[in-house]
């Protein structure tokens, strides 16, 4: 017998479009909730988002955050549509949408409209910059990692030529949907445990929030200092060594924390006089002397490839890896047990059935393990009856 997931008999009504709604919509449907995904007649906009498609001709971008919901047709334009979604929305515990603040309100379906009829419904709202000052300001991940700061501490320093530079993913979305679930879980605890109120509450997460809650330590020094950081390159503002190095063939990626470990990174370079150095003896040092200690740790390093240096590491037990690829990153966590790979069966528009493969849940439960039921939906592939009332 299957076990029901953690969030088995939970339904979600999710009006979320393109990545931070639809990846948290995705890890509830993962942990066994019933997610309903209504869409305009055109679908997602992310279906179109190709190529790559996957072997069922979908949008990989699409289906790599749309697994295990069910899909219904839902035209806001239409009188028709709003009744549909108010009917839909009155069976929900969780409703979750991303439009810009104030849509859903022209529709009937706010917060207050959907609570008066479903007390317990937990609505959770993403927005790039609130519903207040920033309403009108386009929610773009782009933009946000512009003005949010994260591209001021990304790239490499003036001095190196450098400018400041996005994250290689759309990290901001994917923060965003993470609250969203955090937001999500907590407002249904507070609503069904012992003592609970029994009603359910208005979430809201926005991108500009969760970004800056994700600066942490630079967030943090900044508010402390007055001073705002500025772009390292790979290294790290407070440890040293704590970056990639260039060995004979290629990059290694170094993050040694503690003077024990600086000791035998030294050691096993064969340099054991830097660990004693007064440049470099404790972390504080190191830092302030980071360019001559660059230089002479990659004086070594570029005598052996990268790969007999890491060996020689990982044993002397010094953190250390290579640059991988993202396959070799999967290969990788795949190689050592973490179950990194989902797996569902899709239908191709000829009617072959085909493996689809995407990047499994990340939590892990020993009790009520996360279930990859079915592929991303086609548009409207659920529409009907069956789906409701609950």
């Amino acid at each position: 017998m299957t076990t029901p997931g953690p969030l088995a008999g939970i339904r979600v009504a999710d009006f979320s479009r393109v990545l931070a709604g639809p990846h948290a919509t995705m890890l509830l449907a993962d942990f066994g909730a019933d997610v309903i995904k209504i869409e305009s007649p055109e679908g997602d906009g992310t279906r179109q988002w190709s190529p790559p498609t996957n072997a069922i001709g979908q949008s990989t971008y699409f289906a790599g955050v749309n697994r295990g919901k069910r899909s219904i047709v839902c035209d806001l334009r239409s009188e028709e549509g709003i009744a549909l979604a108010t009917e839909l929305a009155a069976t929900a515990d969780v409703v979750i949408e991303n439009f810009k603040p104030g849509t859903m309100d022209k529709f009937g379906l706010s917060y207050e409209a959907l609570a008066a009829a479903n007390p317990g419904v937990v609505y959770c709202s993403i927005s790039g910059f609130g519903d207040a000052e920033g309403r009108d300001l386009p929610g773009y991940d782009l933009l946000v990692q512009a003005v949010g700061g994260l591209m001021s501490i990304t790239g490499q320093a003036d001095d190196a030529g450098g400018e400041p530079t996005k994250v290689g993913v759309a990290l901001v979305d994917i923060l965003t949907g993470l609250n969203a679930v955090i937001g999500i879980q907590a407002a249904l605890r507070a609503r069904d445990m012992e003592g609970g109120t029994g009603r359910g509450q208005h979430v809201k997460v926005t991108l500009l929030g969760s970004l800056l809650s994700a600066l942490a330590n630079q967030a943090s020094s900044t508010l402390e200092t007055g001073t705002s950081p500025g772009r390292m390159g790979n290294a790290h503002p407070s440890i040293a060594p704590y970056e990639t190095f260039h060995a004979a063939d290629q990059s290694v990626a170094l993050a040694v924390g503690t003077d024990g470990q600086f000791t035998r990174l030294c050691e096993v370079l064969g340099v054991p006089e830097l660990a004693t150095d007064e440049r470099f003896a404790n972390n504080p040092a190191r830092v302030a002397n980071r360019v001559a200690l660059r230089a002479a740790l990659e004086d070594r390093l570029r005598t052996r490839n990268a790969d007999e240096w890491i060996t020689a590491f990982t044993a002397a037990n010094i953190p250390a890896g290579r640059v991988n690829t993202i396959a070799q990153a999967i290969e990788l966590a795949e190689s050592l047990g973490l179950n990194a790979v989902a797996e569902t069966t899709g239908v191709a528009p000829d009617g072959s059935e085909h493996t689809l493969r995407s990047v499994a849940a990340p939590i892990h439960f020993s009790e009520t393990p996360a279930r990859y039921t079915t592929p991303p939906p086609g548009v409207g592939e659920h529409q009907g009856a069956t789906w409701l009332p609950r």
